[in-house]
């Protein structure tokens, strides 16, 4: 079994975990689109012995689809859109870890779908690019794992291409995102001279094969820098660079600290090329031994510790339709404490309804199979027809709401009308799934018929327009609205009422049914401020009801 006095995490005044929550390492994966994070994910998985070949993003055939992008437009277009969860078991030594990862959309329009999976992890695995260093998208993400304080192992991708300095990409992941970095490897050489990685945690030498990208590295064991043996694998000029770089490192940098790392102020950093298998390895062994096992989440009115014996768990994304025939849905439900079993009855805490989960799925990708056990730190699909929402929580009888998972206000709003206006009650149906699995804001405007679609970034529009004539045979157009954002409407009963009577032009609800004020300007939001000084007007409102 896993070494557990680092399965205390972060608060180490805690028991140890048994032994099957202790193995389970929870995380996800965030990079700036292009960095190599789906590549990685292949990788993980074929590691895993989850998968024989790691099929290449954009290969020929469908055999060789990417495993983890299952929608049509991510498979045609080589993005991710949707994030997707899998589990596998990974063997270290003697020891086993089951990883549950969940890949998100890198793309940020999707920002919003990585945000909320964000909540459902205990540590990140930040991916960059050799060439590019942290680039906007990889800040926006680790703004949102500094807020949960979750810890962040960093591979640094494509090194087998021209890339930049070592020293110069750790001095910008600390200037940047303000954090320690410590490298776990160092690489040898780069570009086409790279030819492998010195293990700094372990002090040995990992050689890159490029002939067989599915091939995992050559390890060769030796005893510090000053094995002759280094000379018989690295050339004389490389051999002499790597001492002097490494002298300079371990004067530099700080060494590898467990505890700030849990505590997400530390770091550590490999290199390799994931298209090539290299590095990939040392990075999963780097989270079985430092990952942080399955943490307590927050919640109200209290903390759910993953020991405890009873089984909670909440909704931190739904996907509509992964089977188009069966028009099902599945809500993807990170258990939070408790040894679940398929068929147990748990009550849905926002309906106060019991329900019977017989049929709860675990995903590898696109393929599912019956989960017949779940423990904290798993993440199951449940089927469902509309029941679970993102925020709800399923428990064994106790009124708990776990928190922490927004809903942004959209950014871009558009009108939306079926191709044929015969279909209207049929577009109503689908646009209230997709609200429903966070997909996009839907709202039904006061005054006039139709309805306003808010997302975050311009492609969701495309996505939503692809999969409502996908899913529901619905040709569907957006036009130009007249407003321009979406402000959530709270305060007093009498409050509320008063704006919503006397600004019906600007008032929409949305798929809760709760008040929104849309607006075209700054002044109109400014001018309801100053006029009712007893409502707020947020852009995030809480998934939870």
């Amino acid at each position: 079994m896993p070494d557990t006095a680092l399965s205390a995490g972060p608060q180490t005044n805690r028991p140890d975990l048994p032994p099957e929550i202790g193995r389970r390492r929870t995380f996800a994966i965030i990079s700036h689109p292009d960095a190599g994070k789906t590549t990685l994910t292949e990788k993980f998985l074929l590691y895993g012995g989850a998968i024989q070949m790691a099929g290449q993003v954009r290969a020929k055939g469908e055999a060789r689809r990417t495993r983890s992008d299952f929608m049509k437009m991510e498979q045609d277009r080589g993005i991710s859109v949707s994030a997707s969860a899998m589990s596998f078991d990974f063997h270290q030594g003697a020891d086993e870890y089951r990883f549950n990862l969940v890949d998100t959309p890198g793309h940020s329009d999707f920002s919003e779908d990585t945000y909320r999976t964000i909540t459902a992890v205990d540590a990140a695995v930040m991916v960059i690019d050799g060439a590019k260093g942290v680039e906007s998208q990889t800040q926006k993400l680790f703004e949102v794992c500094r807020l949960r304080d979750l810890p962040i192992l960093t591979f640094c991708n494509k090194m087998d291409r021209e890339s930049r300095d070592t020293f110069e990409i750790i001095d910008e992941i600390q200037e940047n995102l303000a954090i320690d970095v410590t490298p776990a490897s160092w690489p040898i050489g780069v570009g086409r001279d790279f030819i492998g990685c010195y293990d700094l945690l372990h002090d040995r030498l990992e050689l890159m094969d490029r002939a067989d990208r599915n091939k995992v590295a050559e390890t060769v064991k030796i005893s510090g820098l000053d094995d002759p043996k280094l000379a018989e694998h690295v050339p004389a000029d490389q051999l002499a660079q790597l001492r002097d770089e490494l002298e300079m490192a371990r004067e530099l940098l700080p060494p590898m600290d467990a505890q700030a790392f849990l505590e997400g102020t530390l770091t550590p950093i490999w290199f390799g090329s994931a298209i090539n298998s290299f590095g990939v390895q040392e990075l999963m062994s780097g989270i079985a031994e430092y990952g942080p096992p399955p943490q307590p989440q927050r919640a109200e009115p209290r903390q759910v510790s993953a020991d405890e014996k009873t089984v909670t768990g909440f909704v931190f994304k739904v996907q509509a339709n992964m089977d188009p025939k069966h028009r099902d849905r599945v809500a993807f439900v990170r258990l939070a404490s408790g040894h679940f079993e398929r068929g147990m009855k748990l009550t849905h805490v926002r309906s106060k309804k019991q329900m019977a989960i017989s049929n709860p799925v675990l995903f590898l990708a696109a393929d599912r199979e019956l989960a017949e056990e779940a423990w904290a730190g798993d993440i199951i699909g449940i089927p469902n027809h509309g029941q679970l929402r993102i925020g709800d929580a399923l428990t064994e009888g106790e009124t708990l709401r776990f928190t922490g998972i927004p809903s942004f206000a959209p950014e871009l709003l558009q009108g939306v009308r079926a191709g044929d206006p015969m279909k209207a009650k049929h577009l109503e149906k689908a646009l209230m799934q997709f609200a429903e699995e966070g997909a996009a804001k839907v709202f039904k405007p006061a005054i006039g018929s139709g309805f306003i679609v808010g997302v975050v970034g311009a492609l969701q529009f495309e996505v939503l327009a692809s999969r409502i004539e996908l899913e529901y045979g619905l040709p569907v157009s957006f036009s130009q609205s007249q407003f321009t954002s979406a402000r959530w409407i709270s305060g007093s009963k009498e409050a509320v009422e008063g704006v919503v009577a006397k600004n019906t032009q600007h008032i929409a609800h949305d798929n809760d049914g709760a008040p929104v004020f849309l607006t075209r300007l700054q002044w109109d939001i400014d001018r309801i401020e100053r006029d009712h000084p007893d409502v707020k007007l947020s852009a995030t409102k809480e998934m939870m009801v």
